[in-house]
């Protein structure tokens, strides 16, 4: 009976203590909805009982909920919640469809844990995950929703429209397509294909941090389309659910105007940090193309992005938030790509000469071109054989006609010397373009020809591409040479052997176009804070150069291509080159505005009345997103803790 008496009254006092300091308790933490009707919505993280709250307190984002505590998504830090002192707060933020459950865990870290050897791309430590404190049940999305990451891309044929996307299985697909939304009148069954953690060649892609499923990627083509029409379109099948309605404007092989929108180095955002920097910007990008793409109505066009596309570099689910974050755009107009640094390199890559040692190494993160290969389908066939499990890399030069244009897309990260495919390829497009039919020929790659940003590492293969490919340019009168790589605008005056040419001679425009989202920057101004960072000196042959992120905007007809830099603070245009058919180039500083306005006639014109009353119409909304980005930029800021990412030079 004193046994019985004594244990009562130890938990009669244990219950006293804990109804007197409730913060001895154990913490809790909930998430609010469960389910998710789309990908892309918002769930809530509430929680409490945080017993002595500290500044480096956080949440874990893990997906699937069984991953080991240190391989997390993405991290918040509690202290962006405004009652974090309290020891309770909440979180809200956006969820992307992994195909898989989310479920959120909250540790303490502190200070003397901090490991400076485990650190994310901007030499941030990161977050310790010995002590946690609570872990909320599953949160998932619900069933029968439909495929996702729709995007579409030209095909060999005029008369076709390439469309893929995810679903989490490889069940069969469907698109289905008519000229009026719900007249379906026509499917097609989707290809599938799907690629494992061994197809991938280092890590941490192929490594169970940076791995997670990619979901059965299916590709289907809408066939038999009439010139110039809007169709409508859904994919998916009865059994799983169809994707809400879409819709494009096909080809029209008989019209002479062209539009395109071209940018390279672009990324995603994220709404948590993670292993890697991602890219705010590239929110803004996107979003002012959508109001051109808008404005265009029932015009034609498409997107060209030249290398380093979403930055995942091995973490896969970077490539799920990059589709996410396009589709708005891409599922309207075709999507297409050339290879960069980050979607390929790897230290054993099979064409790595002795003059390209320094300059191929490990920025694919271990991908080896794996899911840019298959995520993507572009015009033509051309692949190369990597020389490891890992299926063939694809999409590496391609060209095709839109309206007065002869696009060429190349690939700097594979072999363009003479005697390669490569070569022989670009010799003979380039020789065999018809130009009564496509005065204009625009070639597209990652790594740039010309550049006053970086004239390091990069040297060698920039004197291999001076060497072997400008006699191809100059000789064949390519008009533009568009690049990235360099995340800033560049554009010169006609080049050829770093010579200026006369705006009659023909030889080709060099535009670096590498600043539509990633900022890690070249520095061109002096900065007081940073006296020892190099300063690129601006020689002659560099006509423009400009720190504002954007992208550039072409449009054509016969007698006249306009490349316009569009900056992302503003939605106007900072740059302006104008290309015309007897070979005359000029620019925005030798007067060529007016005679853009005499010139262009009904495609241009009116292209900028869309524009402008577009702008007027979205300023209110996009200034609210500017403000909304500081106070975001600021609030990541604060979720670091005392961490601050150091921006640094890279390519």
């Amino acid at each position: 009976m004193t046994t019985t008496l004594s244990l009562l009254s130890l938990l009669f006092a244990a219950v006293i203590s804990l109804l007197a300091h409730p913060s001895l308790s154990k913490p809790t933490i909930s998430v609010t909805p469960t389910i998710l009707a789309n990908s892309g919505d918002n769930v809530t993280i509430t929680w409490s009982g945080i017993d002595s709250p500290s500044e480096l307190d956080w949440v874990g984002i893990y997906s699937p909920p069984d991953s080991r505590r240190d391989h997390f998504i993405g991290y918040r830090f509690l202290s962006s919640s405004p009652s974090w002192h309290s020891g309770a707060g909440n979180i809200s933020l956006p969820l992307t469809d992994l195909r898989s459950n989310y479920a959120f865990r909250i540790f303490r870290w502190t200070e003397s844990e901090v490991n400076p050897n485990r650190h994310d791309h901007d030499h941030n430590p990161l977050p310790g995950t010995a002590h946690l404190l609570s872990e909320s049940l599953p949160v998932g999305f619900r069933s029968g929703r439909g495929p996702q990451q729709i995007h579409l891309a030209y095909t060999d044929s005029e008369e076709e429209m390439r469309v893929m996307f995810v679903a989490g299985d490889g069940e069969e697909r469907r698109v289905r397509w008519g000229i009026a939304d719900g007249d379906w009148a026509h499917s097609n069954v989707a290809r599938v294909v799907w690629y494992e953690r061994e197809d991938l060649c280092d890590s941490p892609a192929n490594s169970s941090v940076g791995w997670r499923d990619p979901g059965w990627i299916h590709d289907a083509v809408i066939t038999g389309l009439d010139k110039g029409l809007r169709y409508y379109y859904q994919v998916g099948s009865d059994a799983k659910g169809w994707s809400e309605t879409k819709s494009f404007i096909s080809r029209n092989e008989d019209s002479d105007e062209t539009r395109a929108f071209l940018f390279g180095d672009m990324g995603a955002a994220a709404p948590y940090a993670t292993f890697i920097r991602t890219q705010e910007e590239s929110i803004a990008t996107m979003n002012w193309i959508l109001r051109d793409i808008e404005a265009l109505g029932d015009k034609h066009a498409f997107v060209s992005h030249i290398g380093d596309i979403s930055y995942a570099r091995g973490y896969s689910w970077m490539w799920d938030l990059f589709f996410a974050q396009i589709e708005p755009v891409a599922s309207k107009v075709p999507y297409h790509v050339c290879i960069g640094n980050h979607e390929y390199d790897w230290p054993l890559q099979p064409w790595k000469p002795d003059w390209a040692v320094g300059i191929y190494g490990t920025d694919g993160g271990g991908e080896c071109g794996v899911p840019y290969s298959l995520k993507f389908n572009m015009p033509g066939n051309s692949s190369e054989p990597t020389g490891a499990r890992a299926p063939a890399t694809r999409n590496l030069y391609y060209s095709f006609d839109s309206g007065a244009v002869h696009f060429v897309y190349i690939s700097t990260e594979t072999n363009f010397l003479p005697g390669s495919t490569q070569y022989v390829f670009l010799k003979h497009d380039l020789e065999s373009v018809n130009r009564s039919k496509t005065p204009f020929v625009v070639v597209q790659g990652h790594r740039p020809m010309y550049t006053t940003s970086h004239e390091n590492r990069d040297s060698p293969l920039r004197k291999q591409m001076l060497e072997h490919l400008e006699p191809l340019f100059v000789n064949n009168n390519v008009t533009l040479a568009l690049w990235g790589h360099v995340h800033r605008y560049e554009r010169f005056c006609p080049l050829n052997n770093f010579t200026c040419g006369s705006t009659w001679q023909g030889f080709p425009v060099h535009v670096v176009i590498g600043m539509a989202g990633q900022d890690w920057q070249p520095i061109w101004e002096p900065r007081p804070d940073h006296p020892n960072d190099p300063i690129f000196p601006q020689p002659a042959r560099s006509m423009y150069r400009g720190g504002e992120f954007g992208y550039t905007r072409l449009v054509a007809t016969k007698e006249m291509l306009t490349l316009s830099y569009v900056g992302n603070h503003d939605g106007i245009v900072h740059d302006e080159v104008v290309f015309f058919a007897s070979g005359a180039v000029r620019s925005g500083g030798d007067g060529i505005e007016e005679v853009a306005r005499t010139r262009v006639g009904s495609v241009e014109s009116t292209f900028s009345l869309y524009v402008k009353g577009a702008s007027v119409l979205l300023l209110g909304t996009f200034m609210g997103y500017i403000l909304g980005y500081v106070s975001h930029t600021r609030k990541l800021n604060s979720e670091k803790g005392s961490w601050t990412p150091v921006k640094s030079e890279e390519t």
